[in-house]
């Protein structure tokens, strides 16, 4: 029900989602994306709050950006009207929230969602709804393709329902940043925030899956590590004395070619791509630096590091070749891990009943790689169960791309599944 004052849920829902789609931020610049969960979270009224430092053992994040780059974003956030207070205790980089409900004796229930926008130039064309309807991206090369308005939305959303509902129990929601660069999971699982939890749901919008489709518990979540090679060479004059130089493009270019023909494994399924590459300054001299970022997967945590040594042998061999040295930096990085059915069912039941949910699946596989594994590893570590789970939307571009949009019913669908499931689990 809405309060005096408030629109209804599905409208404020859109609202909410509309406004994180208008202003997006990257990872870990995410700080008017906490300003307004904040926002929410304290009108909700919560019995707990936590953000800022406290969420975070700092030299646990990863691919933080440069400290110009953050600050440029936390400049940006306070002219768009983020509170004062929350922008001081995020400032650095210390974004995400967890929103906490004591509701009585009964298990602890968890629902992580992600915050972040991606470095993507939104589509303009007419056909574009956010374009249409006024709330397209306001920051040139940055939007929201990949969903994560709309999950943040939902998270409130259920934070909300869980409130005015018969859950007994703790219910927290876990609001995430970073997750597009795979930096953001591990942090938040060492800081301690779901030790104790019994049941956890992480969820996506989408995912080629349409309005009407709830997947209950993904399997076969792949292992990833995200990483940046610099190379350090000699430079000369490129007709003159070429001999004396040392060529970091050429190694580059080496390395990043010979990284496609490790050998595949036996043990299963493994990827690598080079993602970017850059170097040189100009055709007559011999390159002193190059750079380049590339990922490696696998079926399972040991195959991707299998892969990641590889990789790492090849860059520093055909750095030797040339006569340059290789620096390897991780960047971001993602576990294997499975859902649970003990958990799902949960999901699964709550889905089955809704009257608006066309296609309740038990299970599907992956297929790719979430950072969400790091908190879904901590928590059964210790004892309690985890999923993930997929709310369809019906989107007209894929994910990642300039035209990506979610359709909105999903929203209030997504709030009212993952709430019954949160007080299915609260049962137990």
């Amino acid at each position: 029900m809405a309060t005096e004052g408030t629109p209804p849920v599905s409208e404020r829902l859109s609202e909410i989602r509309r406004r994180l789609h208008r202003y997006p931020e990257p990872a870990w610049c995410e700080f008017a994306t906490t300003s307004a969960v904040v926002d929410e979270a304290e009108r909700i009224g919560v019995d707990e709050l936590h953000y800022g430092r406290e969420l975070y053992e700092s030299e646990r994040r990863l691919s933080l950006p440069p400290e110009e780059e953050l600050e440029a974003w936390h400049e940006r956030a306070r002219e768009r009207g983020a509170r004062t207070d929350v922008l001081e205790r995020t400032r650095g980089g210390y974004t995400g929230a967890v929103a906490v409900l004591e509701r009585g004796s009964g298990p602890t229930v968890a629902l992580r969602v992600d915050m972040d926008a991606l470095f993507v130039a939104e589509s303009d064309a007419e056909s574009h709804r956010p374009t249409r309807e006024g709330f397209r991206s306001v920051t040139d090369g940055v939007m929201h393709a990949c969903g994560h308005d709309g999950h943040t939305a939902i998270g409130l959303g259920v934070l909300e329902a869980v409130r005015d509902s018969d859950f007994e129990g703790t219910f927290k929601v876990v609001f995430q940043p970073a997750e597009e660069v795979a930096g953001g999971a591990r942090a938040l699982a060492q800081s301690g925030h779901v030790d104790g939890v019994d049941h956890l749901v992480a969820v996506h919008l989408g995912l080629d899956r349409p309005t009407g489709t709830v997947v209950a518990g993904m399997t076969k979540m792949l292992a990833k590590r995200r990483f940046f090679v610099e190379f350090s060479g000699t430079s000369a004059h490129a007709a003159k004395n070429p001999e004396q130089g040392a060529n970091a493009v050429q190694a580059a270019v080496d390395a990043a070619s010979s990284v496609y023909a490790i050998p595949r494994h036996g043990g299963g399924a493994t990827r690598v791509n080079v993602g970017r590459i850059e170097g040189g300054t100009t055709t007559n001299v011999v390159s002193e630096s190059a750079e380049f970022e590339l990922e490696v997967r696998g079926d399972d945590t040991d195959l991707m590091e299998y892969m990641y040594e590889e990789c790492e042998t090849v860059i520093r061999t055909a750095a030797e070749r040339y006569g340059c040295d290789a620096d390897v930096t991780v960047r971001g990085e993602a576990i294997r891990a499975d859902s649970d059915e003990r958990t799902s069912r949960h999901v699964l039941a709550a889905a089955e009943e809704h009257p608006s949910v066309t296609d309740a699946v038990a299970s599907e596989a992956f297929g790719a790689s979430e950072d969400a594994t790091y908190l879904m590893k901590r928590v059964t570590e210790r004892g309690g169960t985890a999923t993930y789970a997929v709310v369809g939307t019906d989107h007209p571009a894929g994910h990642h791309a300039a035209a990506f949009d979610v359709d909105e019913a999903s929203l209030g669908l997504g709030v009212e599944v993952l709430a019954d499931a949160v007080v299915r689990a609260g049962r137990e």
